[in-house]
């Protein structure tokens, strides 16, 4: 009796070691390598100005004197990345690889959980070479989210909501422009596809986080009295109407100032005052047309896409 006992005693001990290795955290060893050069870091950053006199040439002060108008530098950007793996395990064991030189703040998975990899003060290697109007070094100033989706199939529902969610916290953290919240194929369009073209950017931009042009970028002009129309309508477009030109009802005037967007917009410098890097023009329109039109994005601007174009560089202003 007494030998089942003690059976019995090392078949629970067996059992509930067995429940613990199941439990213990995968990334244990990586989180301890984290967490000792984060300590590096911290040590760095307390280092006195005064500690390298002996070692340059520089002629230092008699004293050292320590500012008190200071902060951690804050992130400006947060870039959107799909991850084009096979799994969140798969994008989270890529990243705390270090032979890969690849990681982001942020990895969301396609049932929402959010795993934070990065503190947000800490620069990620996430956007690689890349530009934004004149931001060559955007892993500096910004935050990396990679979404776990290979690229051919919609954003889970669950896994757009918790972006949201993210989305929200950071902009109201770090006071990020709404005009800030990019897509790495903005940043490196020559490169990059990601976010793609089945990315929800319209339903991001209605709550504050992107640009998207107006339903009808018109629609203000042409709902105000009829004495006013033509002039509300320059002062949006900043297209002049030319004098004595025959206007006759609302559609008449759609028309003519379409048509003079069209023919009037330079497609490349309204590009680069959105944003895109213009050295390779195809690419820049094509990134374009990933964010803002979603369809087509390999064939050339047609006078809807230039009208969409005019739309955002406008609000870019």
């Amino acid at each position: 009796m007494k030998y089942y006992g003690v059976l019995t005693f090392f078949l629970l001990l067996a059992a509930v070691l067995s429940l613990i290795s199941c439990s213990r955290n995968p990334y244990a060893a990586t989180n301890r390598a984290h967490k000792k050069q984060v300590r590096a870091y911290i040590r760095s950053l307390k280092d006195l100005p005064l500690k390298n006199a002996q070692e340059d040439s520089i002629l230092q002060g008699d004293y050292w004197v320590g500012t008190t108008n200071f902060n951690l530098r804050k992130p400006n950007y947060v870039v959107i990345h799909y991850t084009a793996q096979e799994s969140t395990e798969h994008t989270l064991n890529t990243f705390t690889e270090p032979a890969t030189s690849v990681s982001s703040h942020y990895v969301i998975g396609g049932d929402g959980k959010v795993y934070q990899m990065l503190n947000d003060y800490f620069r990620a290697w996430h956007g690689g070479a890349g530009k934004w109007g004149n931001t060559t070094d955007l892993n500096s100033g910004s935050i990396g989210i990679e979404l776990d989706n290979n690229g051919t199939e919609p954003f889970e529902e669950a896994q757009i909501q918790s972006l949201l969610r993210l989305l929200a916290r950071l902009k109201k953290a770090y006071s990020i422009p709404a005009g800030n919240f990019i897509g790495h194929s903005d940043i490196a369009p020559t490169r990059k596809v990601d976010p793609g073209p089945l990315f929800p950017w319209k339903r991001l931009a209605e709550q504050g986080y992107g640009l998207w042009p107006y339903k009808d970028y018109f629609a203000e002009a042409l709902s105000q009295d009829s004495a006013l129309v033509v002039q509300s309508i320059a002062l949006l477009s900043n297209i002049p109407m030319p004098a004595g030109e025959q206007i006759t009802d609302n559609d008449a005037l759609r028309e003519i100032l379409s048509k003079r967007i069209v023919d009037a917009i330079a497609v490349e410098e309204a590009l680069r005052i959105i944003g895109y890097d213009i050295s390779d023009i195809g690419a820049a329109v094509r990134a374009f047309k990933l964010h803002y039109i979603q369809k087509d994005v390999h064939a050339p601007l047609t006078d809807e896409d230039k009208i969409v174009l005019y739309n955002v560089y406008k609000r870019s202003l």
